[in-house]
């Protein structure tokens, strides 16, 4: 597939970009910032190119939640819990309402500074402010969060390849089979949220923004590294045109949330390596994919009767490792392809519990381009059957996830 696709004329207005970096295909060079006014224009003209996207996500996900809701009212159990206080959920209300651990403790998967702090901290903040519990505050902000994640998937999508690419992109995230993650009190909302912007302003040349954003990311999830890295890699080729403040500011900032957390842990528990120590407590060591190729073996060879859930998640799996070849073979844009490429590595690499791991690749929206782009070229019928599959596929799966798996999404 080209890796370029003509914009239509009704895409919102956009400043030059002035050039593109050296050995980063279609990443304008740095831009300056535009004025205030500027910038809300810039915005009002960004959302009203986006609402179709939006209209359709909120579509797709409502669907799957009255799914959800149908399905727990058969077996007689509360949808609020299952979003908003069960599993990794409760983890970070806890962290909101008591704070972290002072020690490294021996016990496994009992440490809480596994978690990042950025998710917790603005669920304390908010709920301090507002009526409701901090439940339903880090509910809100998740919900909140998946939509400004699906306008910066439309936004990134539609940049590369035009408006349809990004409504079909924006649909396809919203329909992942694990989905419903997006709606609960978890981090991949809010981490998907902040990836997506970033990359859009490093695609156009905006890298302190980026770079913020990428900060931002960092103090969210252990994978903010991937976006941090993506960032600090164009910053760092940018500046083959020449020295740049800015972007040598750029790339110092992007990685420094996740590093300012990594380093806080160590000095909280007293050993440099304290995170990553954590880390082993939780049998979340790196292994190079061993643990993952022995998981893949058991769902699909060993076992003649595997759990649907974890034959799911090695779909999902297997698929994204074909997905990112087919991006590269795209070429797509360099911060793209770091961006997936660390987080599939991370990912697939660590040797954790095996069943949340299709939850753990839900960021990497980018690898959903390829099949956006096959999608936007096919004929309307068949577009119209595959994403009726995909939600209808994606309401089931989330349900399931959620009643009926027995562990956890």
């Amino acid at each position: 597939m080209p890796s370029t696709a003509s914009r239509p004329t009704s895409a919102p207005p956009r400043s030059a970009p002035g050039g593109t970096v050296p050995g980063v295909p279609g990443v304008p060079a740095v831009r300056r910032a535009p004025s205030v006014a500027g910038l809300l224009a810039a915005v009002r003209a960004q959302v009203r190119y986006a609402a179709p996207a939006l209209l359709a996500y909120a579509a797709v996900r409502l669907t799957g939640l009255i799914t959800l809701a149908f399905w727990a009212h058969r077996r007689h159990h509360g949808v609020r819990p299952i979003l908003a206080t069960q599993w990794d959920a409760d983890w970070y209300l806890g962290i909101a309402d008591h704070g972290y651990a002072h020690q490294l403790g021996t016990a496994f998967d009992a440490n809480n500074l596994a978690f990042f702090p950025l998710y917790p901290v603005l669920v304390k903040a908010v709920a301090a402010l507002t009526p409701g519990s901090r439940a339903t505050t880090g509910l809100v902000i998740a919900v909140v969060c998946s939509f400004l994640a699906a306008w910066g998937i439309h936004a990134v999508g539609s940049h590369l390849h035009g408006r349809r690419v990004g409504v079909l992109l924006t649909v396809l995230w919203a329909a992942l089979p694990v989905g419903l993650v997006q709606w609960m009190g978890y981090t991949e909302s809010l981490f998907t949220a902040f990836a997506a912007w970033a990359l859009y302003a490093v695609l156009t040349g905006r890298l302190l923004w980026a770079a913020s954003l990428a900060a931002l990311a960092g103090l969210t999830r252990p994978t903010g590294v991937a976006v941090g890295a993506a960032v600090a890699l164009t910053a760092l080729l940018s500046l083959r045109r020449g020295f740049s403040v800015r972007a040598l500011a750029a790339a110092f900032l992007a990685p420094a949330g996740w590093l300012a957390y990594v380093g806080w842990v160590g000095l909280r528990v007293g050993r440099w390596d304290g995170y990553f120590a954590v880390q082993r407590l939780w049998h979340n060591e790196w292994d190079g994919g061993a643990e993952t190729v022995r998981r893949m073996r058991e769902v699909l060879a060993r076992n003649s009767s595997p759990e649907l859930f974890l034959v799911l998640v090695t779909v999902t799996l297997l698929a994204a490792v074909v997905l990112y070849a087919l991006s590269a073979g795209d070429r797509q844009p360099l911060p793209l392809l770091v961006f997936t490429g660390i987080l599939l590595l991370i990912v697939l690499g660590s040797g954790g519990v095996y069943f949340p791991r299709a939850r753990f690749l839900l960021p990497g929206f980018p690898l959903l381009l390829p099949p956006a782009l096959h999608l936007a070229r096919a004929s309307r019928r068949f577009r119209t059957l595959v994403l009726t599959a995909a939600v209808l596929g994606s309401a089931y799966c989330g349900a399931y996830m959620a009643l009926v798996w027995p562990s956890a999404p």
